[in-house]
């Protein structure tokens, strides 16, 4: 047998870091105190309440919530609601043992097992650990006696008289089962907290989960695998003891296990005392450089000074030489009063010369130094980005690459990245991106951190480029970044519509998805009868749908995909006055060799064309994208033809009057043209043959991410 104090270990709740105290079962099959979880649910409750502050974690003492947990309270709950009553409202939070994001449900605590083996075992080792201290009779006046037995019925324990009081012979409570005094009363049934009347007879193999007759028959194991109690308990009781078994029989290698780890603490003791000194080392000859560097611009200042003031100091002293009866104005003053004309002469030469300097030099003051010190300014941007930077590299680490492809960029950019040798070695990762921009001399890099491998980004400018690069954390070691990947945003805001299942809509020859954000033209049967009739020249109507909503003002962008196999696709966009003729304009397609009785080739179909369409369209099929001729556009037929990308886009601005058709992947456009905005506009696609065209979904917020739209 297990010594009882050899199991502390496991009896230890997550939360509290106290033995357990009433167990509860968590989804995850985790165990948490009753009174914690209750804490825990208040704690985050504040904590919403409070904006996340520091100071909201500090609301019960008694758990110790990680911060990793705390840094997700606003992707789990934005309630902001304090609590009025015994009853936390909220009902998410982490478990405090695996991080998982745990929803109690509408039950919420209630709808929670208890775990009464293990309330059972902590017990024992309660009771072994404090060597039986005495557990007092209930119901003793003052002062009570110790007890001698505890009534699991009545869920007290008794002396020897109370009992006798309580259960007279003779009576129902007489048959109540008995046991040893202890502070563990478990039901002798257990009860659905889901079903409160109903007991469990069934486990859910899929939950892992007792369940009773009416979960199975209408709750929310309905469709779940389920088997007897008796049987799920003969099931996991042998695997237990086989498993239980093979850990006993390995007991040496254990020990040898235990041995190697504790060679490895010692081990790993001493390194990192050893890193310590080499940490502090690396730092010291950066402390050296730089005090040399201080030493020497300290230096070089105070040369500079010295000089200047020396300068300043000699013009000052010129200076006042000029003044009356002092310095050179002075001696020139009783130069004059010499009367022998040669001795003046021989004196008067020099002094003369030196006259008409110093007037010179106050004609034209200039300071004979500079006062400022501009080019001694010590430039430590770039050197502080790179302390700033400055952590444990580790080789093996991996560099994370940003996946170009699963990355996209429309309402919201979502950016995705992967590691080369697909681990995920790195607990977290930390994402920078920044607005490209010319006029700007140094780059400020935005940051946030994130636990998985993708992140989706909210407050980018449209019609803007960024740059992106990641780099994976493991502790205070982290990777090199990434190589820096530059995507562009849409050129407008995201406008947002479906496909109109009834203005126009023609379900003979269209097919809508259930959601209607994909449409489907099959060349069957019905465009076979359609074409009997034709001998020479094609007049074969579109199939054309529009968008569920129109556009009034503004610009906005939208983005669509067409499949490789489609024939024939129109995109454009068309007033609300001209929808009718649109749905009605029977000549839409001519023949790409000869119109009938024309007399003439395609040369003058295109003008044809481009003058009889009641909406502004460009032309797509066999994967190609056909630039329309206009003036502009160029002569040579081939060179308007380009692949076909494999995500659209359109921008209209109806400010300005123009459409624009993109390549969305990389925000290129392929071609622009004025467009009537009078009206109300209207996205329009026109499919003939077999085609597809799917609109492009918005990036929404993904799994543990919390978003402002869910």
């Amino acid at each position: 047998k297990v010594a009882i104090k050899g199991i502390e270990r496991e009896l230890i709740c997550p939360a509290c870091k106290e033995l357990f105290t009433h167990p509860l079962i968590l989804p995850c099959q985790h165990n948490i105190c009753h009174k914690c979880v209750k804490e825990i649910l208040f704690a985050f409750e504040d904590s919403f309440a409070d904006g996340g502050s520091e100071s909201s974690n500090q609301s019960s003492p008694r758990i110790r919530i990680s911060a990793s947990s705390m840094d997700r309270i606003d992707r789990i709950n934005r309630s902001g609601r304090k609590r009025n009553s015994l009853t936390p409202r909220s009902t998410l939070f982490p478990c405090p043992s695996c991080q998982r994001d745990i929803d109690l449900g509408e039950r919420g605590i209630n709808g929670l097992f208890r775990n009464f083996t293990l309330e059972t075992i902590v017990e024992r080792y309660r009771q072994a650990a404090r060597a039986a201290i005495a557990i007092m009779c209930d119901f003793c006046k003052p002062p009570p006696q110790e007890s001698t037995k505890s009534c699991m019925d009545c869920s007290a324990s008794y002396c020897n008289e109370c009992f006798k009081i309580h259960h007279p012979w003779g009576t129902v409570k007489a048959q109540h089962e008995y046991v040893g005094p202890t502070t563990n009363f478990r039901p002798k049934i257990l009860m659905c907290p889901e079903h409160e009347m109903e007991r469990v007879n069934m486990y859910c193999e899929i939950c892992r989960r007792p369940v009773c007759h009416l979960c199975k028959l209408g709750g929310g194991h309905a469709n779940h695998r389920v088997t007897t109690m008796s049987t799920a308990y003969k099931t996991l009781k042998e695997k237990l003891s086989k498993d239980i078994e093979y850990l006993i029989s390995k007991e040496s290698q254990v020990k040898a296990h235990i041995t190697q780890l504790d060679l490895l603490l010692k081990e790993a003791e001493c390194n990192s005392e050893r890193a310590k000194q080499e940490a502090s080392q690396s730092f010291e000859k950066l402390y050296h450089v730089l005090e040399e560097k201080k030493s020497a611009a300290l230096r070089a200042i105070e040369t500079s000074k010295n000089i200047r003031l020396e300068k300043l100091q000699t013009q000052v002293e010129e200076y006042q030489g000029l003044l009356e009866n002092n310095g050179l104005v002075g001696y020139a003053q009783e130069v004059l009063k010499e009367t022998d004309p040669s001795c003046f002469v021989q004196t008067a030469k020099q002094l003369h010369v030196r006259i008409q300097k110093a007037t010179e030099s106050l004609r034209s003051f200039r300071p004979a130094a500079e006062t400022t010190f501009e080019d001694f300014v010590v430039d430590t941007a770039k050197q502080e980005d790179i302390l700033g930077d400055l952590s444990f590299h580790s080789n093996g680490l991996e560099i994370p690459e940003i996946n170009e492809e699963q990355s996209r960029m429309y309402n919201k950019a979502l950016i995705s990245w992967e590691c080369p040798g697909k681990t995920d070695s790195a607990d977290i990762y930390v994402l920078e991106y920044h607005k490209l921009n010319k006029e700007e001399e140094s780059v400020t890099w935005q940051k946030t951190e994130v636990c998985g491998k993708s992140k989706v980004l909210s407050d980018l400018d449209d019609d803007s480029s960024y740059a992106f690069r990641v780099r994976g954390y493991k502790g205070s070691i982290c990777s090199p970044w990434s190589r820096e990947v530059i995507m562009r945003t849409p050129p407008a805001p995201v406008f947002n519509f479906l496909f109109d299942d009834k203005c126009g809509y023609n379900n003979e020859h269209l097919q809508l998805n259930p959601r209607r954000t994909s449409v489907e033209s099959r060349a069957g049967f019905p465009l076979l009868l359609g074409s009997e009739r034709l001998q020479v020249g094609c007049y074969t109507t579109l199939d054309y749908i529009i968008g569920d909503t129109g556009i009034a003002k503004g610009k906005h962008f939208w983005a669509f995909s067409v499949e490789a196999y489609s024939y024939l696709v129109k995109v454009g966009v068309v007033p609300s006055n001209k929808i009718q003729k649109l749905f009605h304009n029977t000549h839409d397609v001519t023949s790409p060799r000869y119109e009938q009785d024309s007399g003439h080739d395609s040369g003058s179909e295109d003008a044809f064309f481009d003058s009889s369409q009641p909406c502004t369209l460009v032309t797509l099929g066999m994967k190609k994208f056909f630039i329309p001729a206009t003036p502009a556009a160029p002569k040579d037929p081939a060179s308007r033809i380009l692949p076909l990308p494999s995500c659209l886009g359109i921008c209209l601005d109806c400010d300005r009057g123009r459409v624009g058709f993109y390549d969305a992947g990389r925000m290129k456009c392929l071609y622009e043209c004025e467009v009537d905005c009078s009206g109300l506009m209207y996205p329009a696609f026109a499919l003939m043959g077999g085609a597809a065209v799917h609109l492009e979904e918005a990036v929404t917020a993904k799994y543990r991410e919390y978003h402002d739209d869910i």
